[in-house]
């Protein structure tokens, strides 16, 4: 894949990113919660089906982990130099992989402490879901990737603030105050990196920005009632990813000295695939 940051770059980034959670601050599902004192009975049945929206989508991560394996491969179909750099990254996906692992296996437990959905039920239902293929083939450029992955951990950090402030049950606001954290740090990530591609290349990755706002769509989008099963929580708390996009507008302000023709319609054309209403 051409046009890549270089590896010095893209090096800096990840490292940033391993050392802004100390060794203290890590959680993992099986001792960090209460699940003893989990009870589903304090959720309503929008709340429930918030639950379980969330969970199939953190539980598809063996789909998203093969996006990064599959475009920027790791072996020895690759030259050395462009080894080294998709070395680099490997270092924060399998991290960044392991920390989704946690949320989906967190989301799976409090199903099952709450009292939602029994063992085998869950697991029936969620390999129905992760079966689904997901990919991202259409994309061209390197930035696309994480450009994609910025307004996807964004608008999901979103939700997962939305959701908690909704919810009564301690043990769930406790798992969502960790899940939002943590993709608070993937966004500060892929931020990161696109700024970097921006610096690198300036108006040349604009274009590729402005194709993944044009085609975006979540993860499992596609998938059977996915949008039924969306607007059924969108009563709870809106789940909609043109609420990232502020914030990918941000990004491109701080990582371009001067305004040019390129960037500016890019801006523009963000702006206005925002959203301004919205159900609740």
């Amino acid at each position: 894949m051409s046009a890549l940051i270089s590896t010095d770059e893209l090096a800096q980034a990840v490292d940033t990113f391993l050392a802004a959670l100390p060794p203290e601050r890590r959680w993992d599902a099986e001792r960090s919660l209460d699940w003893a004192a989990a009870d589903a009975d304090h959720l309503t049945d929008g709340q429930r089906s918030a639950v379980e929206f969330v969970t199939v989508i953190e539980d598809h991560l063996p789909g998203y982990f093969d996006v990064y394996r599959t475009h920027f491969p790791v072996d020895g179909s690759v030259d050395p130099a462009v080894f080294t750099h998709h070395r680099e990254l490997y270092h924060f996906t399998v991290r960044w992989a392991a920390e989704e692992d946690t949320h989906a296996r967190a989301l799976a437990r409090y199903q099952r402490a709450s009292g939602m959905r029994g063992r085998d039920e869950l697991r029936t239902d969620l390999a129905g879901y992760g079966r689904q293929p997901f990919g991202l083939d259409g994309y061209t450029h390197p930035v696309q990737f994480f450009a994609y992955a910025l307004v996807q951990e964004k608008a999901t950090q979103i939700y997962y603030r939305q959701l908690r402030a909704d919810v009564t049950d301690p043990v769930l606001t406790d798992l969502l105050t960790k899940l939002a954290r943590d993709e608070a740090r993937h966004f500060t990530f892929f931020a990161d990196v696109v700024s970097r591609y921006l610096r690198a290349y300036g108006d040349t990755v604009a274009g590729p920005i402005r194709d993944v706002i044009a085609d975006f769509r979540m993860p499992l989008a596609d998938i059977r009632g996915y949008w039924r099963w969306a607007l059924r929580i969108a009563d709870v708390a809106r789940y909609d990813h043109t609420d990232a996009y502020e914030h990918l507008i941000a990004v491109v302000d701080r990582a371009v000295d001067h305004r040019t023709d390129a960037v500016d319609e890019l801006i523009r054309f963000v702006e206005s695939c925002r959203t301004t209403g919205g159900t609740r």
